[in-house]
Order: C-alpha cells, then structure tokens, then sequence
C-alpha cells in the first residue's frame, strides 16, 4: 500500500516535469513571440532599458563581495526623487496617514488642519474609507479642489471641477487620451506630433496603439525653445502619409530642462488652431522652474489670454502629477486632467474608458489634494511646509546650476541650462572610431558611451538615443536629484570618463 502511494506520488512529480506534455508529446505554448501582439514588441522605453538592466547586475554582484572600480551605482535615469534620498513633505503624508488610518485622528501629534483635510476627503470616500472605490472620475472634494487650485493658478481663468478627472499618475491620462484620438488606417492612421527629443512614454503608446509618429525637433542651439518652423515642416511632411490630428508638448521639457515661453506657447496654439490639432499639454513639471528670467505659463491660461475665438475651441487637456514638483511622490501614482472643448459625446466615450479600470487609487487622490489644497498662510502648518517645500525647489535650483557649469566646463560636453523640471540633456562628442566600434557592436554610439560609463564609474544614465535626436548628434539623460555630494561625485567622474574616452578613441591629449 505504501510503495503504491510511493508510486503515484512519482507517477504525479513526472507529470509535473513534463511541462504539458501528453503521450510523449510536448505541448506547444499559445503565446510566443511569433503570437505576440507586433505593437508590444515595437514598444521600447529607455528609462527602463539595457542600462539600467545592467546597472541592476552589476548592483547585485557588488553585494554579493565582487569587485569594481566602485563601491557603488549611482542610478541618475530616472526622475525618483525619494529613491534619491529626497524626504517626504510631512504635511502629504500627515493627511494621506490619517486617510489611510482615521484612528490617528485622535493623536495629538497630528496638526488639526491635517485632520480636516482628512476628514473633508474621507467623507467624500465610500463608507468614509480609502478602501472603496471611488467614482471613476476621481473623488468628487477632490475635482473641486484641483479646479479652485487651476483658477488661483491661472489668476482667474476659470476651471469647471466637472472637467477634471483624475488618473494614475500623468501617464495613464496622457495613454487614455491618446486611446481616444489614434483611429484610422493606412494614410488615414492618426499622426501624433511629439518633441524630439521627447520622454519615451510617447514614442511606447504611438508604437503600442500602432499609430504615425510625427517628430518635431527642438532647437538644441536656442535652448530647446520649440520652433513654429519646424512645427509646419514636421506636419507638412506627415500629412504624404498620415492624419496629424494631435500635438503633445511637455513644458518644463523632459528630458531637455527647458521652460517654454509664453510667445513660443501662443503660436503652437494658433498653430493648433489653424491646423485643426487636438493639443496635449503635459504639465507635471510646472513647480520646477529654477531659471531667474523664466517661468511656467500653463496652456490653458495662454488659450484664454489669446481671446473666445481660441478659448472656446481649441481641444486642449493638461495633465499633472504627485510624482514630480517638489513632493516626488512617485509610488502614489496620483494625479489628473484638465478636459478643454472636448466634444460631449467624445467625452461620455471617456467617461466609458474610465469607467472600466474603475478608479485611480484612493490614496494617491489624497496626495493630489494636499497639493492642489496646501497649508494656507494662517494655517498652524504653513510655517514647516514653506520651509520644507523652499528646501526642495531651492536645492534643486542649486544642482541646475551646478550641473550646467560643471558639464560644460568639460571638453567635448555641451549642456543648455536646466531651466527647469529634474534633468540635464547635454550633447558629447563622440570621436569616429568609437562611432564605428558601436556599429560593429550594432549599438547606437551613444549606447556605448553610457555603457562604458556604467561599467568604469558606476554611473547610470540613459543614452539620447532612447529619447531621440537629430542625425549625428549624440545625448544622455541624467536627473539632477542627486544630493550635492553625490551630485558633485557624480558629476566628477562622469568628467573624468569623457576626458579618458577622447583620450582613448581619439589619441588625444
């Protein structure tokens, strides 16, 4: 009886490790890559990528007792403020804790403002918990909230709270919008103008969706302003062989740190107007701006300024985000949209897609409010949320400067200002031998540069590439969240590499 049981559990193991098969036969796997859906095998995302994959390995055999150069990666690919040691705002997480646990509501180390905002959320939630859903639009306090906040942004243009919606962090608004616009085929397929360079997350969604990607190229020399020019070249072009019918500009830029004025705003508007183009605005980094002589203008403000003719029909949606500013809350994953002249029926069709993933996470809602809905100035709170809000942006401020002056102080290195948002994009010099040594490796140039950069210094970031750039002209993207120290290390060594790799590939001196 024993070594039957013995033998059905052996009879079972082999099953088991036959993986599916059946009469000795193998099953075959439904999806492979033959099988998988083209669109997914054409998304790439190079904040994510080969390099930080390799960062990864190389991180894990330092723990493991191997040895490098370096004692450690020093990761500068990706806008996560709190992975780079920033600290939380403690009024955030004060009102998010007391959502998420209302029995603290009786501790006195919570402010009382805290616990009215809490509280205020809290009863616009399902059984007054963070826990349930929430309507999918977003928690309805909320959207008032965001809409009051638009207005004293936009000094009195005014916000119909019915219009907001929130999203899980800026990208899901900027894919969902993007779900609604791409339609068509062949030479009808929707075109999507995008900012070359551009934050990837763009390229992935025209790939993914399989609709036209439409570069338009910012000027490098004139500090990555965008160029009215070159907005009717790239739609001249694109409309041989698709529909254009969207523009998307991410203003403070990523990854190129520029703050766009209000001049070069108004005429991609009329531009937009004139061309019939439904306007994205992604606004995420509109708290970062360091630049003395400049400053964020939302899309929406500039619209109404240029008059009713434009106000009431350019299609326009902005998006924001906990993620950025100077919160970084990135793991929330909160944030919203503005909806501009959108089409009723258009919009109940959004309402539809919405409806279907339900609600963006409660939490990070909450975290959406207490930035639209910060201590006020009479307020017990005000005082330490000033100071550390100051603290952030004025740091931040700080490591534009530094990282501008020490790049190009470096021969070979060409960095425009960080004007604003979190990221330097300066221009290397790349000599010819090492260009040809990327292409017989078939990489780009300057994927080998930030490969080699990993692997001698520990350094971390993303190759121009990844975001796109003119022909010959080669890029990385670094954040500047570093701390000063390890940004000043950062920076140093990534000096001391570029002079060993001219040195190397050019026998220079």
């Amino acid at each position: 009886k024993k070594y039957s049981h013995f033998m059905q559990i052996c009879n079972y193991s082999i099953c088991r490790s036959s993986a599916g098969r059946l009469d000795g036969k193998m099953r075959e796997k439904t999806l492979t890559m033959d099988t998988l859906n083209p669109q997914v095998k054409a998304v790439e995302y190079a904040v994510r990528g080969p390099i930080v994959i390799k960062a990864g390995e190389i991180e894990r055999y330092l723990e493991e007792g191997g040895t490098k150069p370096f004692s450690e990666v020093i990761k500068a690919n990706i806008g996560d403020a709190h992975a780079m040691g920033q600290q939380p705002i403690t009024f955030l997480r004060q009102v998010v804790a007391l959502c998420t646990f209302p029995e603290l509501m009786d501790s006195p180390s919570f402010p009382e403002d805290a616990k009215w905002r809490a509280r205020r959320i809290l009863q616009g939630c399902g059984g007054h918990s963070l826990g349930s859903y929430s309507a999918s639009p977003g928690v309805e306090c909320i959207r008032k909230d965001i809409a009051a906040y638009i207005e004293q942004r936009d000094e009195g243009v005014p916000s119909d709270w019915e219009n907001i919606y929130l999203t899980t962090g800026a990208s899901d608004g900027i894919m969902t919008i993007l779900r609604l616009l791409v339609s068509g085929k062949d030479s009808s397929r929707t075109g999507v103008m995008i900012p070359i360079p551009q934050y990837p997350l763009y390229s992935a969604a025209i790939s993914e969706m399989d609709a036209v990607q439409v570069n338009y190229y910012l000027d490098e020399d004139n500090c990555w302003a965008l160029d009215i020019n070159e907005l009717h070249r790239a739609h001249q072009a694109a409309k041989q062989h698709c529909q254009p019918r969207v523009i998307c500009i991410i203003n403070p830029g990523n990854p190129t740190g520029q703050v766009q004025s209000k001049k070069c705003i108004e005429e991609v508007l009329h531009f937009a107007y004139e061309e019939n183009l439904f306007v994205m605005s992604d606004e995420v980094y509109q708290d970062n701006v360091y630049a003395p002589d400049c400053q964020f203008h939302s899309f929406k403000k500039v619209l109404y300024e240029m008059g009713p003719e434009y106000f009431s029909s350019v299609e326009l949606v902005s998006f924001h985000s906990t993620s950025k500013g100077y919160t970084g809350e990135c793991g929330f994953r909160g944030g919203y949209m503005e909806v501009i002249n959108m089409d009723p029926e258009v919009k109940a069709q959004l309402v539809k897609l919405l409806s279907v993933r339900l609600c963006p996470p409660l939490a990070g809602q909450a975290a959406m409010d207490v930035i639209v809905n910060p201590p006020q100035p009479e307020e017990h709170t005000f005082k330490q949320f000033h100071q550390e809000k100051s603290s952030v942006l004025g740091a931040l401020a700080e490591k534009a400067k530094l990282t501008e002056q020490i790049l190009n102080a470096v021969p070979g290195i060409k960095c425009n200002p960080v004007q604003g948002a979190m990221y330097a994009f300066p221009r290397i010099f790349i000599p010819p031998k090492a260009v040809e040594e990327a292409k017989a490796l078939g990489m780009q140039p300057d994927m080998l540069y930030c490969l080699r950069l990993l692997e001698e210094t520990g350094i971390c970031v993303v190759p121009g590439s990844g975001f796109g750039q003119k022909d010959r002209t080669y890029h990385f993207r670094m954040t500047i969240l570093p701390s000063i120290e390890k940004l000043n290390v950062l920076l140093g060594k990534v000096r001391d590499f570029h002079i060993r790799f001219l040195k190397e590939y050019s026998g220079l001196e």
